[in-house]
């Protein structure tokens, strides 16, 4: 089965929950009209499903490989991303100035979630190069964009993150890797970097490294590392590639899934140091890294949302034209399974699950845009705030999700779903990375709680929860059982998140492990607490769309009962990870380590 991209969905959240008439109204932002953006999404779905879509599963049968130090990509993936360049995808979201198109974060965010949707294998070498982008839009020198940017925005090069080495994992207080100044202005790169997601391809003429490394003369620990772009052909000054860097793939991963992605082994100076230059300030790199690192961890989150509405679509087609069992209520033969109830509640978990954090990611990329785009400072930073806050959310959340809807995906197909050729299987395995990659759940759960918890005493999440308390307000005044329902849970969701929120600024001092104990079921309690909150806000707005005549009723009544389902099936969980969080870091940490 081919994607169909969720136009209808996706441009109800833009319009009507992530303030798209605010976003376009903000200084560089004036071009995003919603003739455009509808325009423009029409176009990355047709270019999604006709061309990327179909190389998914083939894809994974004949995945990329390495041979004598070069890469190969999957059958059709060159092509595609000659397309995809061509079409000027890779720069949506990024300056003209650099030969992008310059649309805010919520226009690209949709166009990211469909090409993920269609092949995350594909789409991962794009991912990579949004933050190679992000990070020396930021902190590269005038020489270093006038070099890099262009080619970088326009597709004609891509870009890499080397953080992980052999022996330090997530631990980047352990990274070995050395340069040696040159005094020329240039370094030399000596080291191995691992899980360098296209660290080498044959889809593009040269590839941007950007690589963490020590200086010699550098502190110990994190604060000792530094960032440097160490391309795979060194640049002439007038833009032309020379000679072959000294930097080499020495091997590919063989993965459980995201098979035709070439995982890399990179090896930086094994022929006399690979040739580099500082990117910022030194021992500094950590600082600039994450700048690609929240940009990655933001569209890994849409990764889950596209890979999990994929799974979604295959199950509801196979579940109706599977012919199985009569129905409950009494047929004459059998009926398809769509029909039996509990088909039904895992179609609507996996649908409602989706919406949510559909929902929840498109709001955070319109409070991502205010946040660097509005005129008055003081506003930029609070919404800058809110969206450092979402981030880990929207990333941990939305994959955590996208692993129990392609499982449920599976369930669906029964054991069709265990075998290979339909597909769902591939959904599930695929799916596994995205909790991992980009900083496992747990890490961003610690920065949920360090970073974006405790720093201001949950002050920022307090002004979540007010905005959800508003919410709350509407729903009171609303007639109808569904709108009954779904204030119940929302309320109960936003006092469970509260506590907790105070718990965790309160006890950070006095119990940091029973704190962290609890980390990953916060971030857990957070999504679906927001989810719930931008699920009922779309079903108060679809109810005003159905008083008010306007539209696909179908569309806007469908809205309502999946917010229901959220809040019953979903919401309804807030309360007792309050209680695991609150009450039950002692059975955690009860045990000693001989007794595991």
């Amino acid at each position: 089965m081919t994607y169909k991209a969720p136009l209808k969905d996706m441009l109800f959240v833009m319009n009507e929950l992530a303030g798209l008439s605010t976003v376009n109204t903000l200084p560089g932002c004036e071009d995003a009209t919603a003739d455009t953006v509808e325009a423009v999404l029409e176009e990355n779905a047709k270019f999604c499903a006709n061309v990327v879509a179909p190389l998914n599963h083939s894809s994974d049968k004949e995945p990329s490989f390495w041979h004598d130090g070069q890469v190969t990509t999957s059958k059709g993936f060159k092509d595609a991303f000659k397309g995809f360049a061509e079409a000027g995808w890779q720069g949506v979201q990024h300056p003209t100035d650099f030969g992008g198109q310059g649309l805010p974060k919520l226009v690209a965010t949709p166009c990211i979630e469909m090409l993920n949707a269609s092949s995350i294998s594909f789409a991962l070498v794009a991912l990579l190069s949004d933050g190679a982008i992000e990070a020396l839009l930021t902190a590269g020198s005038e020489e270093q964009k006038a070099t890099y940017l262009e080619p970088l925005v326009s597709g004609k090069w891509t870009g890499t993150m080397n953080l992980t080495e052999p022996q330090a994992g997530s631990d980047l207080a352990a990274v070995r890797t050395r340069a040696v100044p040159q005094g020329d202005g240039t370094y030399k790169v000596f080291g191995t970097k691992i899980f360098i997601t296209y660290g080498e391809h044959d889809l593009t003429e040269n590839i941007v490294h950007l690589v963490l490394a020590r200086t010699p003369d550098a502190p110990a620990g994190v604060k000792g590392i530094s960032l440097f772009i160490v391309p795979k052909f060194l640049v002439n000054a007038d833009g032309s590639l020379g000679e072959r860097n000294d930097a080499h793939c020495v091997s590919i991963e063989h993965k459980l899934g995201i098979k035709a992605s070439p995982t890399a082994v990179l090896q930086f100076g094994d022929h006399g140091g690979a040739i580099g230059t500082l990117v910022g300030e030194e021992n500094r790199g950590l600082e600039y890294m994450f700048i690609m690192m929240n940009a990655a961890r933001f569209g890994v989150g849409l990764q889950g949302i596209g890979l999990a509405d994929r799974a979604y679509q295959q199950a509801v087609a196979f579940a109706k034209d599977r012919v199985q069992s009569r129905d409950l209520a009494g047929s004459a033969g059998p009926v398809s399974i769509i029909h039996h109830p509990d088909v039904r509640r895992m179609l609507m978990s996996m649908r409602s699950q989706v919406e949510a954090a559909r929902a929840l990611a498109y709001v955070g990329a319109g409070i991502s845009d205010v946040a660097h785009h509005h005129e008055d400072a003081a506003v930029r930073a609070s919404n800058l705030a809110v969206y450092e806050y979402l981030v880990p959310i929207i990333k941990g959340w939305s994959t955590e999700m996208s692993q129990d809807v392609t499982r449920d995906g599976v369930q669906v197909h029964g054991g069709m779903g265990f075998i290979e050729e339909t597909g769902a299987a591939q959904h599930y395995r695929d799916a596994k990375i995205l909790t991992i990659y980009e900083g496992t759940t747990a890490i961003q759960a610690n920065d949920l709680v360090g970073r974006k918890t405790v720093r201001d005493g949950g002050a920022v999440a307090k002004s979540i929860i007010g905005q959800v308390r508003e919410t709350e307000a509407l729903l009171a005044a609303m007639d109808g059982a569904d709108f009954k329902a779904i204030h119940r849970a929302l309320v109960e969701g936003s006092v469970a998140l509260e506590a907790v929120v105070e718990y965790v600024a309160a006890n950070m001092k006095t119990d940091i492990k029973g704190v962290f104990s609890g980390s990953v079921l916060y971030l857990k309690l957070a999504g679906i607490v927001l989810g719930g909150w931008v699920m009922a806000r779309a079903a108060l707005v679809a109810q005003a769309k159905i008083d008010g005549g306007e539209g696909d009723a179908g569309f806007y009544k469908a809205k309502i009962a999946t917010a229901r389902f959220f809040a019953d099936h979903i919401l309804t969980q807030a309360s007792g990870l309050r209680t695991a969080i609150v009450e039950g870091s002692a059975g955690v940490l009860a045990l000693t380590e001989d007794q595991f």
